[in-house]
């Protein structure tokens, strides 16, 4: 049996299932060792409050969105999961979509004006329907950039959370 991403991530940190769980009661959120194996065996599926606690622990906020994508039946069909980049690819995905919408913002207008999207209008719709959805992505892989960089400390949390209110 392949171990799981969780098991990966575990030994990638060079932790033990015992480090886990005692950094899972700093946390006051106790995980026992043999549910931790289970769940890194695949014998016990994980709920998606554990994969809160060892996405904090680890400081891999990608976990969260692993599960929601991958592991969760609802978010398999709303969540895309989300590829980590690097900063200057996010900004430019995002500068161009933003361009190529600029672009067909009349056309949206248009196709829309009615409240009705006839058969003539579908293809431009949908063409535009998508380009939205690859910025919402872009929007939510610099979301997940920033959390990693908050967990990495390249980015002053305690500054970061003043100016955000979070």
């Amino acid at each position: 049996m392949s171990d799981t991403i969780y098991k990966e991530i575990r030994k990638s940190h060079g932790l033990t299932r015992d480090e886990v769980c005692d950094k899972s009661l700093l946390l006051n959120n106790p995980i026992q060792p043999e549910r931790l194996e289970r769940i890194e065996n695949g014998k016990f599926p994980i709920t998606p409050d554990e994969v809160m606690l060892l996405s904090e622990i680890y400081g891999e906020p990608t976990l969260c969105n692993r599960y929601c994508s991958k592991g969760c039946p609802i978010g398999r069909k709303y969540v895309p999961e989300i590829k980590v980049k690097d900063l200057a690819q996010i900004v430019l995905e995002m500068l161009s979509s933003l361009n190529s919408m600029k672009k067909r913002q009349e056309r949206l207008i248009e196709i829309t004006a009615d409240g009705t999207i006839d058969d003539g209008e579908i293809k431009d719709f949908v063409s535009i329907q998508k380009e939205l959805e690859h910025i919402s992505v872009t929007v939510e892989t610099l979301q997940l950039w920033v959390e990693q960089m908050l967990a990495d400390k390249k980015i002053n949390m305690e500054k970061y959370n003043e100016i955000t209110g979070g």
